[in-house]
């Protein structure tokens, strides 16, 4: 690795631990380091401040963490494997069709298994894979041009798919109860405020094996950004293995959306600004995609909580206000680009 990109990964990391600090001590029960460390350490811990870090900030720390982490990686691997840097799994409609199947799970088993169950969590990522796969074989379908998926029509297609998973959500989330309606709601507009170890437990296998997964592939990724016959030349089933990298981001997209709802343009940003700092090989980029979109989500949770107290925004809302305008001048760059 250059000592460029070194020192990169260096810096975002410091910025990570030092936001993860800020999220634990500052809000609106401030808490104090050396207390904070006893209690960490187990070392005379405050009652009151295990509740708060363990059960409280922590959960909704990791779960953040966990999210950016596997948003970043997946956009970027659905940029390099589309060949449009406008990609991204929100826009393409993956977390609408993530998100609708998981609000069906909702719907299915409501009062009928306690939601901070073990086996009911794991059960959210299953029904959100179902969804999100089922929106890439719409991408699929519809997007397929002349043998090759078309990186202009994708981003439309996306839409489409995107708005009508939404109108399948609400639908399903307007036939729950009260009570659940309104926690469907919450958890769609990018939420972390119900964050708990049982979620990510659930979600933890997941990442675990495919983020591993896509890193291997770093090198393949490289090799299909290349125009379709130049990667047949040097002997890579690219349409077979688009099929296996989109299923692994699914996968991601799915867990990710699982324990912290629907949230957009985290996949569109970090690739982008990975792209531009350690450049287009994804051996340097796709890690630092990941860290970049980790700080991302963790800066937008903290902002939703501390800027608005004693309310609290979601995340998803945050990165939303920033990632419109991020998208609209990529949009105008690349027309811009084209002309």
């Amino acid at each position: 690795m250059p000592k460029k990109v070194a020192v990169i990964y260096a810096v975002f990391i410091v910025l990570i631990l030092t936001i993860c600090y800020l999220s634990i001590t500052v809000g609106s029960f401030a808490v104090h380091p050396a207390e904070l460390l006893s209690t960490l350490l187990h070392i005379n811990p405050n009652e009151q401040y295990a509740i708060l870090l363990f059960e409280l900030r922590l959960p909704r720390i990791v779960t953040a963490a966990l999210v950016g982490l596997g948003l970043g990686i997946a956009g970027s691997v659905i940029q390099a494997m589309t060949r449009n840097g406008l990609a991204d799994p929100g826009i393409l409609g993956i977390n609408a069709g993530a998100g609708a199947a998981i609000v069906g799970y909702m719907l299915i088993f409501q009062g009928q298994t306690e939601t901070t169950s073990l086996l009911a969590a794991m059960g959210m990522p299953f029904f959100g894979l179902i969804g999100g796969i089922l929106a890439a074989i719409f991408i699929f379908i519809f997007a397929w041009h002349a043998g090759n998926l078309d990186s202009g029509r994708i981003i439309l297609v996306g839409i489409a798919i995107n708005s009508g998973f939404s109108a399948v959500s609400l639908y399903l989330s307007l036939k729950m109860n009260p009570n659940d309606h309104e926690m469907a709601t919450v958890w769609k507009n990018g939420s972390i405020w119900s964050a708990n170890w049982t979620y990510i437990q659930a979600a933890l296998p997941w990442l675990l094996v495919l983020i591993p997964f896509l890193l291997m592939k770093s090198g393949l990724l490289d090799t299909i950004r290349f125009h379709e016959d130049t990667v047949k030349s040097l002997g890579v089933s690219a349409n077979i293995e688009k099929v296996v990298l989109l299923t692994a981001c699914v996968g991601i997209i799915s867990a990710c959306v699982a324990i912290s709802g629907s949230m957009a343009f985290v996949g569109l940003i970090a690739p982008h600004i990975s792209r531009r700092l350690a450049g287009v090989l994804h051996r340097h980029s796709l890690l630092l995609s990941g860290l970049i979109g980790m700080f991302l989500v963790l800066c937008a949770d903290f902002a939703g909580k501390l800027l608005f107290q004693p309310s609290e925004v979601p995340a998803g809302i945050i990165l939303a206000i920033f990632g419109v305008p991020y998208f609209l001048f990529l949009l105008f760059k690349q027309k811009k680009t084209v002309h």
